[in-house]
């Protein structure tokens, strides 16, 4: 029978397993695992390895909160939000969309060269075949180059902030982030992205006077709050991520969002969502999901592309 701690391990165990699979699920689809080989186990040369700063932060747990501040975030540029709002499945099918969205980034980030260059030719075609018109009266198509370039730097400062703030992990070298990061954005038609924190910082700034809460940005903000397909303890985790993605985006962001809760509980929120990124952080550690991904010495420096 074993004693009761051997209990508690594997009762412990199988939990974890339990929603490291549902996590898995969710962010990689029904064929996750068959989706993760094709990353992870493909031959080629990558681009990036594991001593890559691009490697650390995307394989990090407070990817799955940056992720929630990149929407939020990029849902108050007015006419990207139009895109989004006229053209997304993000209301029918969440998760599917965050599927497509973690293949990109895991493709881009992980996997063989030839096979992210394919990847970003069909994203490219995709984008150029998205039109139509903004509330404002704008005309775009969702590969207007300042419209990709306000995505891409949300997203990149976004996960940069998770990271120092959720990360709990060692120094990063935060300019060579960002130049990494603008490999696979200038692949699908980001213009000139930022190589350093600077020009991250000095091209958000330059949007500023075009953001705004729109409806439809306050659409996305309602849904996120709770979003379908999530039971009672998922939703719980899910709101932890949530509220620490709200604290930690800029004040001008809250701002506009017509978010003022105070110090306190913005404190709060935040301890709150360090908790949320800690849950997702002991399910990625399930020794079964994990295994799905290569070893540092299965990625060396010598297998890379430069």
């Amino acid at each position: 029978m074993g004693s009761p701690w051997q209990t508690v391990i594997r009762v412990h165990d199988e939990v974890r397993h339990k929603a490291a699979l549902d996590l898995r699920s969710r962010t990689g689809g029904a064929d996750a695992t068959a989706r993760a080989r094709t990353i992870w186990g493909a031959p080629g040369p990558r681009w990036f390895t594991p001593d890559d700063p691009i490697w650390q932060v995307h394989a990090n747990a407070s990817m799955f909160l940056g992720g929630l501040r990149a929407l939020l975030l990029q849902a108050l540029h007015p006419v990207a939000m139009a895109g989004v709002a006229q053209n997304s499945t993000y209301r029918e099918d969440p998760w599917g969309r965050l599927q497509q969205i973690s293949t990109f980034i895991s493709m881009t980030t992980y996997g063989p060269v030839p096979d992210a260059e394919r990847l970003m030719a069909r994203v490219t075609k995709v984008h150029s075949m998205i039109t139509g018109v903004a509330p404002n009266g704008r005309h775009y198509t969702a590969s207007d180059p300042d419209l990709l370039l306000w995505v891409h730097c949300a997203e990149i400062d976004s996960f940069l902030d998770a990271y120092r703030r959720f990360g709990h992990a060692g120094p990063l070298d935060a300019d060579r982030y960002v130049a990494q990061t603008a490999r696979a954005a200038e692949g699908i038609g980001v213009p000139a992205a930022p190589r350093s924190e600077a020009e991250l910082t000095d091209v958000l700034a330059s949007y500023r006077p075009l953001l705004e809460a729109g409806p439809d940005a306050l659409d996305v903000l309602t849904y996120l709050r709770r979003p379908a397909g999530l039971d009672r303890t998922g939703l719980l985790g899910y709101t932890a991520l949530f509220n620490g993605a709200l604290a930690s985006l800029p004040p001008y962001a809250r701002a506009l969002f017509g978010i003022d809760w105070g110090s306190a509980r913005s404190a709060t929120a935040l301890r709150v969502g360090d908790a949320g990124v800690s849950a997702v952080r002991w399910m990625l550690n399930d020794p079964l999901v994990a295994d799905d991904r290569l070893t540092h010495e299965q990625l060396s420096p010598a297998g890379t592309a430069r």
